[in-house]
């Protein structure tokens, strides 16, 4: 059954990937309920009340109605969100993860506030425009709409690097996406063909219903948890 896996889904089966997942016990339990884990971020929104909006959520509906589903373990749709630059998080202290002049057991508020100032000024990069190009268990892989766009979400990671004072290893590589859940348990081998059939009706259905996906403006946003990221300041 393994076969009829797509590469990008191989990860969230028990036959392929047998470890457990990497943030379990750190970011949230084998309940499913989010643990405290605070850090800093820039992200985009989706916009409330819009079409792409719906759509996005009705995927996410879909998912949840998988009779597996209860192996994910799901953030609010409140949160819905596509990270445009990973800031700073409690579990992650070190080099190349946190900047380089500033200690290593400095608070999470501090770097926050610190941030803030840094971000005062900071010049965004123009609009962009996002479409979906996979879904997975964890939600939506996403995209720049267009070769502009794509080009114009590097000049914004390219730009933050700067106040946020470093790269992760995968920036030229990151991947966009959307969050939906997270991994409790790995899914079963036999459910490979009903989770491949959900997520290519899923993409077709955005495809149809949500193009281009509606994000509000980058803000530099703060979080105790998975559950709210607290707009501080919006880069424009």
């Amino acid at each position: 059954m393994l076969d009829k896996a797509k590469p990008s889904l191989a990860s969230f089966f028990e036959g392929t990937n047998p470890t457990p997942p990497v943030h379990l016990g750190t970011r949230y339990d084998r309940s499913g309920n989010f643990l405290l884990e605070p850090g800093n971020t820039v992200v985009s929104h989706l916009v409330p009340g819009s079409r792409s909006e719906a759509a996005v959520i009705e995927v996410r509906e879909r998912i949840r109605a998988m009779p597996d589903a209860d192996r994910l373990a799901f953030t609010p749709i409140s949160s819905l969100h596509m990270t445009l630059f990973q800031g700073i998080i409690e579990y992650r202290r070190r080099l190349p993860f946190w900047p380089a002049d500033v200690p290593l057991d400095a608070s999470i508020d501090d770097m926050t506030r610190l941030y803030l100032e840094r971000l005062q000024h900071f010049e965004g990069k123009g609009a962009f425009r996002i479409k979906a190009i996979g879904v997975t268990p964890n939600g939506l892989t996403v995209a720049g709409a267009s070769a502009e766009d794509d080009r114009i979400l590097r000049l914004w990671r390219d730009a933050l690097s700067v106040p946020f004072g470093y790269r992760h290893p995968d920036h030229d590589t990151y991947v966009f996406h959307i969050t939906f859940a997270y991994q409790i348990r790995r899914l079963a081998d036999e459910r490979v063909s009903a989770w491949q059939d959900l997520f290519d009706e899923c993409l077709a259905f955005l495809d149809r219903e949500a193009p281009v996906i509606e994000l509000r403006p980058p803000a530099f946003c703060s979080f105790k948890d998975m559950e709210h990221f607290e707009e501080l300041l919006v880069l424009e």
